[in-house]
């Protein structure tokens, strides 16, 4: 195999099953028979177009996060359709329903991205109601965006019948057709969405011009696809390869290679054994492959998101993980991926040097981080998926670095604790930022005030910037924080300041940022009682956050915090209010059934 040739479907091939005679496949849409429903089902069925052949058939539900609205999601009718293509050639009877998306890059810094993180309990709840609600066989699940690969799993979980999620792919990277030297580019080099929100920072700075900027927005995203570095969405797609929801490569196939249909179409065959050997999600997301899911997400440098997604997830599944387990796994985890945000890569690089399945072998051949007995959809195990797979080699790609020369000794994914967060925050250091950080506390109790506090020069060296009131109860919706860090980053600040916040952080954050603060702001948290010139220790390597002021001005300042009384929710209707009324904590997965 030439170097950056990738070996597609070097696994258990599709047309290599053999499904056992005999085995009834519509075990669940046969129970609606003529004596419950009269034969209404059936009417209904013919009316939308099957035939009488189809009738004894499985059905399978096929839930596309499409809408126009989103490169990452734009494309996914059509994959739907080449799956349901894919049915048809099995003797399934797939049925295509659609939920609902929100664009985190779109809604970003602005009041809509509060619906962000609801967005994937919505995706969850309609993706549960449908499968369960019309007694579907099984389910293809196919997401784009960020929140809807969790949301995906956790419906996976709730309704626990045989299901592959095909992702809908990652972007790949545009071109700039201009030279950009205030941010150290010029012209030809890549650019990404990633590098528009941090245009902002420069531009309100000075550092770079209005036809630089626009630039850089014209050419950042080129076609459909998901944010194309290691953000959130291309870490929950190797989340759903490794714990084996999806088939082999899907995770950093990009969305316009002609191996994301095939992909498509194969997804049947693969589900047809499932629902033969009966294998459920629930048999395959075992606490092992959250464990070996973890693993690859400090492998690659992965979003903080992974962390609220993975215990809402486990949650779903009846799987028992805690925020420890992510400091436990990081303890012993190097971080091996130069991948954007902080590194040079994008995800389309991991895919040229053989994907998942590639790393996934060099880490089993060469370590113990990974448990390769574990299910996956393709019915059989990861080491199994893996037996023909030619594992990562370091002459000719530096995308992933080898063991013996890690970025960082351990994961970038630090729990912290202390009396700033006592009930745990997260906090992403790759070590690039340096472990330890301390300096004066600079609040905020709005997104908005950090271009004026920017333009003003109020953000110096050294400030510790706070924002507050943004977790899943006060924003509400626990809103991302990109377009701070980003900003910051951009005026040239990066490596200076340092991030703490209730909310959470897009996986294109990056710099020395704290998120997931429990508990929040609106619950009388002490991020709440933070006052600007409180001095401020961040310490990845005790993975401690400690707020430097004595414990009889706490406690004064916490008598006058709640004066106030109650805080009310921000939302008096609606689904965001609620979520406000309903969500648990960031450090449980801020999961609201």
């Amino acid at each position: 195999m030439a170097p950056g040739e990738v070996q597609i479907y070097a696994v258990p091939k599709a047309e290599d099953i053999a499904i056992p005679k005999g085995v009834k496949l519509n075990k669940i849409s046969a129970h609606i028979t003529e004596e419950k429903n009269g034969g209404a089902a059936v009417a209904m069925l013919y009316g939308a177009g099957l035939k009488e052949q189809d009738m004894g058939r499985p059905q399978i539900g096929i839930a596309s996060i499409w809408w126009e609205g989103n490169p990452c999601n734009v494309h996914l009718l059509d994959l739907a359709k080449k799956i349901k293509e894919g049915c048809e050639s099995e003797e399934l009877v797939g049925l295509i329903f659609n939920t609902i998306g929100i664009s985190d890059a779109i809604t970003m810094g602005t009041e809509g991205m509060r619906y962000s993180l609801p967005s994937r309990d919505l995706i969850a709840d309609s993706i549960e109601s449908v499968v369960m609600g019309q007694y579907y066989d099984a389910c293809i699940s196919v997401p784009g965006c960020d929140k809807n690969m969790p949301g995906c799993l956790i419906a996976a979980a709730r309704y626990n019948r045989p299901t592959i999620v095909v992702y809908g792919g990652t972007i790949q990277s545009g071109i700039r057709k201009l030279d950009c030297p205030g941010m150290g580019f010029k012209a030809g080099d890549e650019v990404n969405i990633s590098d528009v929100l941090e245009s902002w920072g420069s531009y309100v700075t000075g550092k770079i011009g209005e036809a630089e900027r626009m630039d850089i927005i014209r050419h950042a995203c080129p076609g459909a696809g998901a944010c194309g570095g290691m953000y959130t969405a291309n870490t929950m797609s190797s989340v759903l390869e490794v714990m084996g929801m999806s088939l082999p490569y899907s995770a950093t196939t990009p969305a316009i290679y002609p191996e994301k249909k095939q992909e498509c179409l194969r997804a049947a065959k693969y589900l047809k054994n499932l629902i033969a050997l009966d294998i459920k999600p629930t048999d395959i997301m075992t606490r092992q492959a959250f464990l070996n899911a973890i693993v690859v997400v400090n492998i690659l440098g992965g979003s903080t998101n992974a962390v609220l997604h993975l215990l809402a997830i486990a949650r779903a599944a009846n799987v028992d993980l805690t925020v420890d387990d992510f400091q436990e796994v990081a303890n012993k985890t190097p971080c091996l991926a130069d991948l954007r945000p902080s590194g040079r890569y994008y995800f389309e690089d991991v895919h040229k040097i053989g994907g998942i399945p590639a790393l996934l072998k060099y880490l089993l051949n060469h370590t113990d981080l990974i448990d390769g007995s574990q299910l996956t959809v393709t019915g059989k195990t990861i080491a199994e998926n893996l037996a023909n797979v030619q594992e990562l080699e370091f002459e000719h790609q530096k995308v992933i670095f080898p063991l013996e020369n890690p970025i960082k000794k351990t994961g970038h994914l630090t729990i912290l604790k202390g009396n700033l967060a006592p009930g745990s925050a997260v906090a992403k250091i790759t070590g690039k930022e340096g472990t330890r950080f301390e300096g004066t506390a600079l609040c905020f109790d709005n997104e908005d005030e950090i271009t004026p506090a920017l333009k003003a020069g109020k953000v110096k060296p050294g400030s510790v910037l706070i924002f507050r009131y943004q977790g899943p109860k006060g924003a509400p919706g626990m809103p991302e924080m990109l377009g701070p860090t980003a900003a910051i980053i951009g005026a040239g600040l990066g490596n200076s300041t340092a991030l703490i916040t209730d909310g959470r952080f897009s996986g294109a954050s990056r710099g020395f940022i704290v998120g997931h603060v429990v508990p929040e702001a609106l619950l009388g948290g002490p991020i709440a009682l933070v006052e600007d010139g409180d001095r401020i220790v961040i310490d990845a390597e005790k993975r401690s956050i400690d707020w430097l002021v004595d414990e009889e001005t706490q406690q004064q300042r916490r008598a006058k915090w709640e004066q106030g009384g109650t805080r009310p929710f921000k939302v008096k209707r609606g689904v965001l209010y609620r979520y406000a009324r309903d969500v648990a904590p960031a450090n449980v997965g801020a999961y609201c059934d």
